[in-house]
């Protein structure tokens, strides 16, 4: 088979020949129907060596759906064929946490690589997952059409569901950056929470216009008349949720001008950036947090909003033999929503 190799750190990824895997004890080999593209691959790929615990080489992909096709040794509940979804954020299954179902906060971190993040991810035409715990049935949704529901909703929707409280009638949420978690948490906003506003904030008009279809109120462009404008429609009060999907230094200063006295302020972006924080920035009482992905439970509860029509990814399908123009692209903001690898097709 053929897979998208990480082999070199700061270095491009590569397509190389691999045999097909066994699946052994516990283990399901899937036939992948699409692997999403991530942002936070391209961070990967350009760290030093030594900067993270990840072992060199592995199959990226962590945005995972397709098909079981084998089962290996004691494992039941599911059958060739089925379609499934992979939790992406593979955990040591025995801490607290992992036993809740948050494997996203494992408390043994690093005893187990998750598919693309360390151990061989979806890239692939097969991949193996280590435990049935990790597949949710997909039902009628196509494998290459839900794989971005792993990463681009789950993260969106854990990100969004500790702050519901706050948005009844009347309230107002903003979520800086329209790419492909922008989107699907504009959709998870609707679906929801009962704001009156969602306002998006990017700097692609493209994005922007993508980001209304899907339920935005306004689309803003990311400069000093953008906080201007949320700061009017919130009658100076900001809003009460602000949702950093990209997490520079210039949106983390724009989060926190818009932020609101009790509100909450979310960092998902892995940009890099430093929040600014004094006496008078954020709001007063603002709840600033960095959630990680999200938990079986909640994969499951996307899974349902998806198969009820409630979200819906703008989806650009890619050959494995172009993953490596996909990348690109993404590198250079021409994604409109998420690029797909369908390494069976």
């Amino acid at each position: 088979m053929k897979a998208f190799r990480f082999v070199a750190w700061q270095k491009p990824a590569e397509l190389h020949e691999m045999p097909v895997p066994e699946p052994g004890p516990e283990q399901v080999l899937i036939k992948v129907g699409g692997a999403g593209v991530c942002h936070s691959d391209l961070h990967i790929l350009e760290v030093p060596a030594g900067t993270t615990s990840m072992r060199l080489p592995f199959t990226l992909g962590h945005e995972n759906a397709g098909w079981v096709e084998k089962l290996g040794t004691g494992v039941s509940g599911f059958a060739p064929g089925d379609p499934v979804i992979v939790y992406g954020p593979w955990g040591c299954g025995l801490c607290m946490n992992c036993r809740l179902g948050m494997e996203n906060y494992c408390q043994n971190p690093g005893e187990i690589k998750p598919g693309g993040l360390g151990a061989d991810g979806g890239m692939a035409n097969y991949m193996i997952v280590p435990s049935t715990r990790f597949l949710i049935r997909l039902g009628a949704l196509d494998p290459r059409e839900a794989a971005p529901i792993t990463d681009a909703a789950l993260t969106g929707y854990h990100a969004i569901k500790r702050s519901l409280h706050l948005l009844g009638p009347g309230s107002t949420a903003v979520v800086i950056g329209a790419g492909g978690i922008g989107q699907m948490a504009i959709q998870i906003l609707r679906a929801l929470s009962s704001a009156t506003i969602v306002i998006a904030v990017d700097t692609s008009v493209d994005k922007l216009e993508i980001a209304k279809r899907m339920g935005a109120d306004e689309g803003l462009l990311s400069d000093d008349a953008a906080v201007k404008r949320i700061k009017d429609m919130t009658r100076g009060q900001g809003a009460q949720l602000v949702l950093d999907l990209v997490g520079v230094n210039p949106t983390l200063t724009m989060a926190a001008q818009v932020s609101r006295v009790l509100g909450h302020l979310t960092i998902v972006g892995l940009g890099g950036g430093a929040l600014p924080v004094n006496f008078l920035s954020p709001a007063k009482e603002c709840s600033v947090a960095a959630p990680y992905w999200g938990s079986i439970p909640e994969l499951m509860e996307v899974v349902d909003l998806a198969q009820a029509g409630k979200i819906k990814m703008v989806v650009e399908h890619f050959p494995l033999e172009r993953a490596s123009d996909a990348y690109h692209l993404l590198h250079d903001g021409k994604i409109q929503g998420r690029a797909v690898i369908t390494p069976n097709d």
